[in-house]
């Protein structure tokens, strides 16, 4: 598979995790667009949320957890952050791993 993503995971390729358990990962995006920017990902290899499964509804509420944990460990969830599923090409989705972005540490423009 030549997914950048599964490479991350399978330590194939460089990246700044800032968290890991069994089933997620999470790195630092390497072209941010906020001050802070997170994708948090499954280990599992999923395409995009059009690919999820009946089974698949915990690990997408665990994604959630984890970037909450990490939005009060990087101090911005006081003033606030997004998380953003891209969905496609026309959504902005560059790589066909579903990842979760997570976003703050400035007042972030809607759109």
């Amino acid at each position: 598979m030549d997914c950048i993503f599964c490479k991350i995971i399978n330590k194939e390729a460089p990246s700044e995790i800032v968290y890991q358990d069994e089933k997620i990962l999470a790195f630092k995006d390497t072209e941010p667009k906020a001050p802070v920017h997170l994708l948090i990902v499954p280990k599992k290899h999923i395409p995009s949320i059009d690919y999820l499964r009946k089974d698949d509804m915990k690990l997408i509420g665990e994604l959630c957890l984890v970037a909450r944990k990490l939005a009060r460990e990087y101090k911005i969830s006081v003033n606030g952050y997004r998380l953003i599923f891209n969905i496609g090409r026309d959504a902005g989705q560059t790589v066909d791993h579903l990842h979760l972005h997570l976003l703050g540490g400035r007042k972030l423009p809607w759109a």
